[in-house]
This record gives C-alpha cells, sequence and structure tokens, in this order.
C-alpha cells in the first residue's frame, strides 16, 4: 500500500471535518443572533402586559332608604262569586247574556216559563179577594150581635160567636194574602237576575231544558272581578315583621307575572291569617286590589311581593360587587390610585338587585361590580364602564 497515498486522505478528512463543525458554528451563531431579538422582545412585551391595568366596571356606594321587601308565589281569587240557580221549577225559557259579558247586579240573565206562576198569583188573588169578602160580612154581623146584646135582644153568646169568627175570618184573610205575596214571588223568581255585579262565565244550561230548585248545576256564575283578591304565603319568620308593619297601617302589595317579569297591580294587604300551618310552617296572607284594568283574573298564579317596611339611610352596592371568600363577603375597593384594595364587609337586605351593607364600606367609595377575577390587593384597573346607573333606576323600578 501506498503510504503517501493513506496520509492525504487523512488530511482531506481532517479537512472536512474542520470545515462541517465551521459551518454549525456559523449557523448557530447566525439563530442565535436573529432569535435574541424576539427573546428580548417577548420578555418586554409580558412585562408590559403584567403591569397593564385591569378592566373592570365600578359602582359608588351610596346612602339611601332602602325597602324590606319580602315575596311568595300566590293566587287570584274573586271577593265574590255566585253560581247562579234557579229558584223556581220550569222550562227554561230565555238566556238573556252573553258568555264573558259584564253585567250588573239586577240585569236579567235568563227567564223560566212565566205561565204557571201567572196563574198561580191569579188564583191567589181570587181566594185573598173572597177571604176579605168574608172578613167584612163576619165584622158585619158582629156589629149586629153586639146591638142586639145591648138592647136586650140578643144573647151574650151570640155576641162572643160573633166576634170569634171575625178572628177566624181575620186569619183567613192574612194567610190568603201571604199565599198571595208567595204566588207573586215565585213568579218574580221565573226572571233570573244577576245577584252581584260581575261577569258571566260560560252557561252551563241550554234553552229549553226542563229546571229545577234541586239540581246541582246552575245557570251560570257571575264573578266579582272589580276589587279582585290575592291569596299568598310568606313563611312564619316573616310574622313580626307583618305585624308590626299592619300595626302601623295597611301594608303595600304589588303583584306581578308568575315569572316575576312583569308587573300587574298595586294593592293593600287586607288579612294575616290566624293561624301558621304546622305542616309547612307558612302562614296565609290576602291582598286586596282594585283591578280597575282587569289585570288580574281568578284562579290566576302570580308573585306577591309585600313591603313590611323602609329602612332609612341604609349603605347599599349593586349586589355584583359582593364577593364571597373563606372569611366571608368582601368587595374590592378602587383606591385613588386605581389599585384594588379587597374589604371585608357585613351584608343586610338585598332588594332589586342592591344590598346592604352595615360595615366594611362607606357612602362614596368605590367597588368593583364586574372583572373580579382577575383581581388581587394591589392590582391596578381601570373602569370601563359603570354600574351606578342600577342604582338611580331602582328608585323607579316596582317591588320584586
Amino acid at each position: 500500500m501506498d503510504r503517501s497515498r493513506t496520509g492525504s486522505n487523512r488530511s482531506n478528512k481532517r479537512v472536512y471535518l474542520i470545515g462541517f463543525c465551521a459551518l454549525i458554528g456559523a449557523a448557530a451563531v447566525a439563530f442565535y443572533t436573529v432569535s435574541q431579538p424576539k427573546v428580548v422582545l417577548s420578555k418586554t412585551k409580558a412585562a408590559a402586559a403584567e403591569h397593564a391595568p385591569v378592566p373592570v366596571q365600578t359602582s359608588k356606594v351610596e346612602v339611601r332608604d332602602l325597602p324590606v321587601v319580602r315575596g311568595g308565589l300566590g293566587v287570584v281569587s274573586p271577593l265574590t262569586a255566585v253560581d247562579v240557580k234557579v229558584r223556581v221549577d220550569g222550562q227554561l225559557q230565555h238566556i238573556a247574556f252573553v258568555e264573558g259579558q259584564d253585567v250588573k247586579a239586577g240585569d236579567i240573565l235568563a227567564t223560566i216559563d212565566p205561565r204557571p206562576y201567572a196563574a198561580a198569583v191569579a188564583q191567589a188573588e181570587a181566594d185573598y179577594d173572597k177571604e176579605l169578602a168574608q172578613l167584612d160580612q163576619a165584622k158585619i154581623d158582629e156589629a149586629r150581635a153586639q146591638k142586639l146584646t145591648t138592647t136586650g135582644s140578643g144573647t151574650t153568646q151570640a155576641a162572643q160567636t160573633a166576634a170569634a169568627q171575625v178572628k177566624v175570618m181575620d186569619a183567613t184573610a192574612a194567610s190568603g194574602k201571604a199565599a198571595l205575596d208567595t204566588a207573586k214571588l215565585n213568579l218574580e223568581f221565573a226572571t233570573i237576575t244577576a245577584p252581584i255585579s260581575g261577569r258571566v262565565g260560560l252557561r252551563q244550561q241550554q234553552e229549553g231544558g226542563i229546571l229545577r230548585t234541586t239540581d246541582a248545576t246552575g245557570v251560570v256564575t257571575v264573578t266579582q272581578m272589580r276589587h279582585i283578591a290575592v291569596e299568598f304565603t310568606l313563611t312564619q319568620d316573616d310574622l313580626p315583621g307583618l305585624i308590626a308593619g299592619q300595626a302601623k297601617g295597611q301594608l303595600s302589595v304589588a303583584a306581578y307575572s308568575r315569572d316575576g317579569a312583569k308587573h300587574l297591580a298595586d294593592g293593600k294587604l287586607s288579612a294575616i291569617d290566624s293561624q301558621v300551618d304546622s305542616s309547612t310552617g307558612m302562614v296565609k296572607l290576602k291582598a286586596v286590589f282594585a283591578n280597575d284594568d282587569l289585570t288580574l283574573w281568578p284562579g290566576e298564579l302570580v308573585t306577591a311581593n309585600i313591603t313590611l317596611r323602609t329602612d332609612p339611610n341604609s349603605t347599599v352596592v349593586p349586589s355584583s360587587a359582593i364577593q364571597n371568600g373563606q372569611t366571608g363577603p368582601y368587595v374590592f375597593v378602587v383606591k385613588p390610585d386605581n389599585k384594588v384594595a379587597t374589604a371585608s364587609v357585613s351584608t343586610g337586605i338585598t332588594y332589586s338587585g342592591l344590598t346592604a351593607i352595615t360595615q366594611g364600606v362607606s357612602g362614596g367609595d368605590i367597588v368593583v361590580t364586574s372583572g373580579q377575577s382577575r383581581l388581587t390587593d394591589g392590582t391596578l384597573v381601570s373602569a370601563q364602564g359603570s354600574d351606578s346607573k342600577k342604582l338611580a333606576a331602582a328608585d323607579e323600578e316596582p317591588v320584586q
């Protein structure tokens, strides 16, 4: 083997190896040179983001009167509802109302065939006239007997008998008068009238049918609509407040749709039940509403909210500002330097999206109402909007 050629090959390999290592080194230097500015830029952005203010919504703590409101599910019930039944037997001759019609007390609703009762009146009148005539004759006979007794031409017994006959005929005439009045009353009952003012429902009888006073079903039901009641329940824990408030005057009650979304009517508490349901711990209440616009309908399910009292000068914040931690409720207070600090608070009643604060913040403080999940003590914030309008809107908002 040629040793010179072998040495030459080894030299070439060294040259290639050195060149390859130099190439890799140059690539590494180039990569570091290119990537280094990006790494520095990324760290700069992270540092800037770390010190950027967190966007939040805030509200000012206010001092205002706050109603104490309790609510419960209730049912609208009429003060009066009458199932109109016939008072005399007979054929239903005519129905004078339209289903769903408003009627006044005394309006004609239907008529029973009056002819049998008109005939009974005529018969009773004739009998009564005859009895009056007999009474007149008995009085004449009594006067004659008394005269004969006075002159000695008649006996005392005859005079006494004549006087007794007058009494008999007087009683008979009185009985005839009562029979006549009854016949007239039955004829009057043949015309069926509305016993109260209200709205008629669906008719329950058909023209031409034979009706009897013993029938279980009447002709129609008349329901009083204007001035109507709502019966609802509250827990027994609310009784002291109810009794104390009712002692000062009738408590205000607001009726809402079942889901509480729509305000229907305003009324007054009229009665508190005399006992608590021991199985549920609930007490029944009744409120009365004018219902002039018929927004409340008998049998309707509603939500009834009653205002027990109004607490003056309450410190309030939007309920969304209240956070719950291991040590209890707290809020984030925005300091003058736009950094936040946690403040433990004691909460009171809640009304219309507002919560009373009894301890922890004061009127005029700024609290965070949205965006609290990114906050800790000392976090810099920027207010993107205010919930203070909720405080103003609560003055005009109906009780919920």
